[in-house]
């Protein structure tokens, strides 16, 4: 899953509309996309909390039907190509760091 950092957004928003040779769209994703799994380990660890057991996928299937396939369990690996090829530089980069800054205040 792409995820990209509150300040990262707003800097990165910032960054573009200063800018006069990006042209296009921008994907606004930090450059470290994580799995699902990835990324509910690195929550629990920063909230201090048990990952619990994981969603099986028939029951995304049962609640959801089709539409589970192509939202909760797709999966998209997303880069920040003109962003990043631009100049900008996220000030939280990883996941870890992103969710500390957020959730740790």
């Amino acid at each position: 899953m792409s995820w990209i950092g509150l300040p990262d957004i707003v800097r990165a928003i910032r960054f573009v509309a200063a800018q006069t040779t990006i042209a296009g769209p921008i994907n606004l994703v930090a450059p470290a996309p994580a799995t699902n799994s990835e990324f509910t380990s690195v929550l629990a660890r920063v909230l201090r909390r048990p990952a619990v057991l994981p969603v099986p996928k028939f029951a995304l299937e049962l609640l959801f039907g089709s539409m589970a396939d192509n939202t909760i369990l797709a999966s998209q690996r997303v880069f920040p190509k003109r962003l990043a090829g631009a100049g900008f530089e996220f000030r939280h980069p990883r996941l870890e760091e992103a969710l500390r800054a957020e959730l740790t205040r």
